[in-house]
């Protein structure tokens, strides 16, 4: 899935310069095919949660609590967190831990293993210039129509985080559809944005303010990724 010479091959001068220009980089066409249509596969039948915010609370539950809303109580649910996300840090979208903590099953379980093998944090040591990488924690995600993640800087202790990722996993998206990755400027415009680009990995430092526009009501599809964080120490 990740061979070190399909590694080598990424590895090349203009995503390092990037990298350490504008701290993000985009790698297009990062998995073997094969790879990443059977993790693709893998990631449509998981048993998702529901993830977002209850005030300051972090709550993740079953997809069927949220299926099971009627109409009213659904349209009061999402009132309830759109209006939150107006006024600051709110989330909206399905995930599935296979990192640290988290449920560990067939290929998922070895696409983790290949994140956290030798030749892949070596990889990403050269790839990044930190050779403090020791572990990478991850968990797929999945964006439906309505789902968004609001402005944020993935900030924790000094150690805990140094990179952030996010390995694309929709074979079709148009960037009208939204769920773009958006890094905005101390002024508040977007910097740069990256559309869910089909096996694309995305890699950039933390802290960094970024946020994943609403998907659209109109988007013909849901968009699935595997991402998490690089990490200079193992939980």
């Amino acid at each position: 899935m990740l061979a070190p010479d399909i590694l080598e091959q990424r590895l090349h001068a203009q995503a390092v310069a990037v990298l350490k220009k504008l701290g993000r980089v985009h790698i297009p066409g990062f998995l073997e095919e094969d790879a990443a249509h059977a993790l693709y596969d893998a990631l449509g039948g998981l048993p998702w949660s529901i993830t977002y915010r209850n005030g300051e609370q972090g709550i993740e539950a079953p997809v069927a609590s949220f299926a099971s809303l009627n109409g009213p109580e659904r349209a009061e649910f999402l009132h309830g967190l759109y209006e939150q996300a107006g006024r600051g840090f709110q989330h909206l979208y399905e995930s599935f831990r296979i990192g640290a903590g988290g449920q560990m099953e067939g290929l998922l379980s070895e696409f983790f293993a290949a994140l956290n093998s030798t030749p892949m944090l070596n990889y990403l040591r050269a790839l990044t210039g930190d050779p403090s990488i020791a572990y990478v924690d991850a968990r797929a995600t999945c964006y439906r129509p309505g789902y968004f993640l609001t402005e944020h800087e993935d900030a924790l202790e000094r150690g805990q985080r140094l990179f952030a990722f996010e390995l694309n996993l929709t074979p079709r998206w148009q960037p009208d559809w939204g769920g773009q990755l958006l890094f905005v400027r101390p002024d508040g415009h977007v910097a740069e944005a990256y559309t869910p680009a089909w096996n694309a990995l995305n890699i950039f430092k933390t802290p960094q303010p970024h946020a994943i526009s609403v998907v659209a009501p109109f988007a013909q599809g849901v968009r699935y990724a595997i991402g998490g964080w690089i990490c200079a120490e193992k939980p």
